[in-house]
């Protein structure tokens, strides 16, 4: 994947510039995103929530947006559902600081609704354009508000998951988000073998 070409593929629904025309690296993209204004969310949210791990990560975990613990925070992933990621990652041999973990939504829409397309539209640059900077091998898309959005697609998480699918350049795996797995733990067995087919492959395209 060339530097430039995700963005450019979705010039049209996230106008944006190329990142490597505009940011020196990750870092420098977070000081100009964490104080973004573009939709109604900033006007609610406690903190702008960016993201955390590696800057050169080869996975990319992605889930729908803050919580209140995140937006109390500013950092993705650290209530219940969190704690429960962490874990799924420990069992396939991934920390927190191997991967980058981030949302579609940077900002806690209010009362943890789903993100409204407009909000979407005005946050997916900033996404679009860490995963241009940090150019993973393979994605983790976590929840059906992610995976539809990421793939462009209305699709159910059973005929998402349990595959691999190819998206811009990316090998991308869908399963469900920890917060609906601690509401119904009987999917659990189904996110286990996702995120063990995530990591055979991952072993195969990146090494061990």
């Amino acid at each position: 994947m060339t530097q430039g070409s995700l963005f450019e593929e979705d010039a049209a629904r996230y106008p944006l510039e190329s990142a490597g025309d505009r940011y020196n690296d990750l870092a420098d993209l977070m000081e100009q995103s964490k104080t973004c204004t573009r939709c109604r969310l900033s006007a609610t949210r406690k903190n702008f929530v960016f993201g955390e791990g590696n800057p050169h990560a080869r996975l990319v975990v992605i889930g729908e947006a803050p919580g209140a613990e995140e937006d109390a925070q500013g950092r993705p992933f650290v209530g219940r559902s969190g704690k429960l990621l962490d874990k799924i990652l420990e069992a396939i041999g991934f920390s927190r600081n191997d991967v980058f973990i981030c949302n579609i939504i940077k900002c806690r829409p209010p009362e943890n609704r789903n993100p409204l397309e407009d909000e979407i539209e005005c946050c997916m640059p900033w996404l679009t354009a860490q995963l241009e900077l940090i150019a993973p091998n393979m994605l983790l898309l976590l929840g059906r508000v992610a995976a539809n959005t990421m793939l462009d697609n209305k699709q159910s998480m059973n005929s998402m998951r349990g595959k691999i699918i190819r998206w811009k350049g990316f090998d991308t795996v869908v399963t469900y988000h920890p917060a609906a797995l601690l509401r119904n733990p009987n999917w659990k067995r189904q996110c286990w073998e996702d995120v063990q087919m995530l990591r055979e492959h991952y072993d195969k395209v990146c090494g061990s």
